[in-house]
């Protein structure tokens, strides 16, 4: 009799947007009158920008001729989007990545999960708490954690790094040294940064320690003040630690088109193994490639009027995100994050755990946002806002809660 992979069996309920999605349906079935403002889940709402409009016509017409119609993709990706990325994301910030050393794919949630192939099961994994659910989740379906404790959530063989208030939301380093370490900066829960001098510090530990630090740097776009790295690659050593994940997304609004990268420099090695080499080799076996169509529209939001269009767009987020922050901040809430992120980061009021202030906004406000428990045990008493809904609803929903007078 087949058997299954019994890692999943671990797995604590529903995946954490699942269970807002049925929340949210089951209140809109009962009130269908109402208007539901979402600051959930991590979604854009503006449109793609005209460059990249324009290359999806140009590259969908070029399909339709033999002379320019395209096939499989290169492994790692059409060189014309790698040579752009590596000219405008690194050797414009001073940092020498190379083309060949660029992975495209369909998106860095891929990615995020899929790294792990090439990492061995024993591997001790840190992760921040609160966390971006996909980091965690995919190791426990690797095999790489033991149960989860049903009193604190937190899983056995895990290295948690706790983001609280006390140290402003930035990680501290860990005294049990892991093998495998995820940041994400800008951070996706909390909205919260990492100064570049602290980021080299995580360097310093990872190349001393012969640690793997896995740099999610999806809301680079979004940094505002001096002092953050916009890739982890501008810390001294990190191309010998390091593997970055970026994604189109949340700086071109690629969430339907699908499109992302991962960096992973040769000069990463495991004693005489290539880390790189064995990335291209999972990918080579377990995956066909972004389309073509996508890849032309990706190498567009590098083009002088991409740049422009897409900044325009993150831009237009970030007016949403001071627009949460202030008008809460103002209504007396406490909040963090909205500076160098789209998301805000709210402390939930008095004694009120996530999932009841969820409730809460969802019955009296028709607001969704997200349960701050659901990213970890650190998160509880937080909830997460999001900036990617348009000014007027995100104005409106901003409104709504200020109404409830609950402070």
């Amino acid at each position: 009799m087949f058997r299954i992979n019994e890692n999943y069996l671990k797995l604590q309920g529903n995946y954490l947007f699942s269970s807002i999605a049925k929340k949210v349906s089951a209140y809109s079935a009962a009130n269908p009158e109402k208007e539901i403002l979402r600051l959930g889940i991590g979604d854009v709402t503006q449109p793609l920008a005209p460059a990249v409009i324009d290359a999806l016509h140009k590259s969908v017409d070029e399909m339709a001729s033999a002379d320019t119609f395209r096939g499989y993709s290169p492994d790692q990706g059409y060189a014309f989007l790698r040579e752009a990325i590596a000219a405008q994301d690194y050797h414009s910030r001073g940092v020498q990545i190379s083309p060949d050393e660029i992975f495209v794919s369909d998106g860095a949630k891929s990615d995020s999960g899929n790294i792990g192939d090439i990492f061995a099961q024993q591997n001790k994994v840190a992760v921040c708490d609160p966390v971006y659910p996909v980091y965690l989740d995919t190791n426990v379906m690797a095999g790489r954690t033991g149960s989860a404790d049903p009193a604190s959530g937190r899983y056995e063989g895990v290295i948690y790094l706790p983001c609280t208030e006390e140290n402003a939301f930035v990680p501290q380093l860990p005294d049990e040294v892991p093998d495998l370490i995820y940041l994400c900066c800008p951070n996706n829960p909390t909205g919260t940064t990492m100064p570049k001098a602290e980021l080299q510090r995580w360097v310093d530990y990872a190349l001393e320690h012969g640690c793997v630090i896995l740099y999610d740097a999806a809301y680079e776009a979004y940094i505002r003040e001096d002092g953050i790295a916009h890739t982890i690659y501008e810390c001294r050593g990190a191309e010998r630690c390091a593997i970055e994940l970026r994604s189109f997304s949340k700086n071109a609004g690629f969430t339907g088109t699908r499109l992302g990268f991962t960096v992973v420099p040769k000069a990463l090695m495991s004693g005489d193994v290539s880390v790189h080499d064995l990335w291209a080799r999972r990918q080579s076996t377990k995956f066909n490639g972004a389309p073509y169509i996508v890849q032309r529209a990706g190498e567009a939001v590098y083009s002088e009027a991409g740049r422009r269009q897409t900044k325009e767009q993150v831009d237009y987020y970030m007016r949403n995100a001071s627009c949460i922050l202030e008008g809460l901040r103002d209504a007396g809430y406490t909040v963090y994050g909205g500076v160098n992120a789209p998301y805000i980061w709210l402390k939930t009021p008095g004694s009120m755990t996530s999932w009841e202030f969820f409730d809460l906004l969802l019955e009296k406000a028709a607001v969704v946002g997200t349960p701050g428990s659901g990213f970890g045990p650190a998160g509880e008493h937080f909830f997460r806002l999001t900036a990617f809904g348009t000014y007027e609803n995100t104005q409106a929903a901003v409104d709504r809660i200020r109404h409830l007078q609950i402070l």
